[in-house]
């Protein structure tokens, strides 16, 4: 009997960029900016918009699944991560404190969902 195992393309993409997220900031030591338009963009920054967009999708994979809490979590971190990275992005300390807020709030409803299970 020969067992041929399944693969399912959302989890396999989402598994994808998490990867390549973690890759991109082992390298960043090794690795000099990378041009982007008309600048040069940190590998460490690349790999925070990568993992944002992994959570994004996860997001969206949880959510076509029925896993309802899995889907909030990734959606809150998607959300909080953007905030987080674009804060010192930009030089928007708002915005690092609106990550915060977004974290610590979305992890309460975490765990109140939870709780109610």
């Amino acid at each position: 009997m020969t067992v041929t195992p399944e693969f399912e393309l959302g989890p396999m993409a989402v598994g994808t960029l998490v990867g390549l997220a973690g890759l991109l900031f082992l390298l960043a030591p090794v690795v000099d900016p990378v041009a982007v338009g008309g600048g040069a963009v940190s590998v460490v920054a690349l790999s925070a918009v990568v993992l944002t967009a992994g959570f994004s999708l996860g997001t969206v994979v949880f959510a076509r699944r029925g896993h309802r809490l899995f889907a909030i979590a990734h959606g809150v971190f998607a959300v909080a991560w953007a905030l987080l990275v674009l804060g010192p992005l930009l030089g928007v300390g708002d915005l690092l404190v609106a990550g915060v807020v977004v974290l610590v709030a979305g992890i309460g409803l975490l765990v109140t969902l939870a709780r109610d299970r």
